[in-house]
């Protein structure tokens, strides 16, 4: 469970401690079990799963005070469970979490409620939001309450081969350079860089990664920017529940971060913000928000300094399996944060990767661990592609293009959804990561698709009718087919016939360059 820490009020806001930095370099051992680059929700998590199962573990994080994002603030139910799994359900008290039953949707003047299906769960079992920041410090905590771990401010410049110089690909990862950023005054407290060794680096600094490139084929796509408001003394229209608004041109998400505090998040579709942000948000978003949640918003912008945003990124898993080193989280793969699910699926590969390698005695064969964990990139296929896929797929039919087909086809996934009864418990069970099946998720996009063909063709088909049926229909296979080959077709429907990742290491190294984890073998 969770260290406990004391909670400081900090103006509006509250600040949890920093964590302390283990600057004891003297203490450290030649080789760790395990080095872990970044002490986000993945980083931090591993760090205690892996200490957990006996291991000696280097957590190095560039700043360990309180993070302040506008994102990773919505933890989906799914989430909540690989959270519990691996021990750190106690990470949600404590900070204000609000639990979360579902969402509330709006268009148009019509509301739709649509409830996570939590028949056959324990009570504690729900969504949660929250300050992401307060979160992290708190599996910060957890990880370094543990004995054998030691969690350290430094920033990672590079990974590094078995002879110590810079890794180059071919080479086994035998650990990484980093700057050590001691906290303290004076000239002990200088940065200076170190290099730290270990049987296996997982790579896990974030969206703004440096080194998933040594470790993927990364390639990110920019659709939009959330620009984050928090607004106070603002009453939800359905308590515990995120709300979407499926404005023009694209959503708006309100959900509470805390008992007194409301997020709002406005997606602005393109690469570039408009040049006077409040204006837009004025004229251009206002109007089209619930009455009841209008005020606040308009008196949050009486405040631009306050309004933040971060550019949303989109990037598919396209793994490079080193043998000594492992990527994750989001330096891994991002989808739009829509759907919140960004915290689900980076838990759930945490807890996957600690299943596959609880059961070796030791990880200092590179090429042992490799062969053992090649299989995770399509065993988390059926979660994560679910996740990613429903992300960017709802993202592309909530926004307004101006298109007669999209619209209709915008205001299809509406009706379906607010029928209730499995037109919304089967989306809602895939989008809360509680069903991960890519096979159900094609099934209701296209049954979405087929319920707006009808309501054109029905009760008598005309040719503008069964025109808007087929431009429909077009719409939607333009939208999913290409976020599913951007996923892998058999890894999300067939992962056991899924090709392994490209591994590559140099003939002088003793072993041969291989497509597939299962054939590396000796020279």
């Amino acid at each position: 469970m969770c260290a406990t820490a004391s909670l400081h009020s900090h103006e509006d806001s509250v600040i949890l401690p920093p964590i302390p930095s283990n600057d004891d370099i003297g203490a450290d051992p030649e080789v760790w079990d395990v080095i872990i680059v970044g002490g986000g929700v993945a980083g931090s998590a591993l760090a205690y799963a892996q200490a957990k199962d006996g291991r000696r573990v280097l957590l190095l994080e560039r700043d360990l005070s309180q993070p302040d994002r506008i994102v990773g603030e919505l933890l989906q139910p799914g989430g909540y469970l690989q959270l519990k799994k691996l021990g750190l359900e106690g990470c949600v008290e404590g900070i204000d979490a609000i639990k979360v039953h579902g969402y509330a949707l709006f268009m148009g003047g019509q509301k739709a409620v649509v409830g996570y299906p939590m028949e056959g769960y324990s009570a504690d079992v729900a969504g949660r939001s929250f300050h992401h920041g307060r979160f992290i410090q708190k599996l910060r905590g957890a990880a370094a309450s543990c004995p054998s771990v030691t969690v350290r401010q430094a920033l990672v410049k590079k990974l590094v081969n078995d002879k110590g110089g810079e890794w180059q690909e071919g080479e086994v990862v035998t650990g990484v350079v980093y700057r050590h950023l001691p906290g303290g005054t004076g000239p002990a407290s200088a940065p200076v860089e170190r290099s730290a060794r270990a049987h296996l680096t997982l790579v896990c600094d974030g969206m703004y990664s440096n080194l998933r490139k040594h470790l993927s084929t990364p390639k990110i796509a920019h659709p939009s920017f959330f620009v984050g408001l928090r607004l106070t003394g603002c009453t939800l229209p359905v308590p515990n529940h995120g709300h979407v608004v499926l404005a023009r041109p694209s959503p708006i998400l309100f959900y509470p971060i805390s008992s007194t505090e409301v997020r709002c998040l406005v997606d602005v579709p393109g690469e570039r913000l408009p040049g006077d942000l409040p204006a837009y948000l004025r004229a251009t978003v206002a109007p089209q928000l619930p009455d009841i949640l209008r005020p606040a918003f308009l008196a949050a912008l009486e405040r631009p300094e306050a309004i933040r945003s971060m550019q949303n990124k989109l990037m598919p898993a396209k793994p490079l399996h080193q043998p000594g080193a492992l990527l994750l989280g989001d330096a891994f793969n991002m989808r739009h944060p829509l759907t919140g699910g960004g915290m689900t699926v980076a838990l759930s590969d945490c807890s996957l990767l600690v299943d596959m390698l609880r059961p070796l005695p030791s990880l200092a064969d590179a090429f042992g661990t490799a062969q053992k964990t090649a299989d995770f990139y399509t065993r988390r296929k059926p979660l994560s592609a679910t996740i990613n896929t429903l992300a960017n797929a709802l993202y592309q039919v909530f926004c307004y293009t101006g298109d007669a087909a999209q619209e209709e086809m915008r205001q299809a996934c509406f009706d379906y959804l607010a029928q209730g009864g499995i037109c919304a418990a089967g989306p809602i069970s895939l989008l809360s990561g509680l069903n991960p099946r890519p096979s159900v998720l094609v099934q209701h996009f296209f049954r979405v698709a087929l319920f707006g063909v009808g309501r054109l063709l029905l009760p008598r088909p005309s040719l503008r009718g069964l025109f808007m049926a087929l431009a429909l229909l077009a719409v939607a296979c333009r939208i999913i087919f290409p976020i599913i080959w951007a996923e892998g077709v058999r890894a999300v429907f067939l992962p056991a016939l899924a090709p392994k990742p490209v591994v590559s290491v140099a003939a002088n190294g003793g072993v041969k360059r291989s497509t597939s984890m299962g054939v590396l073998a000796s020279s």
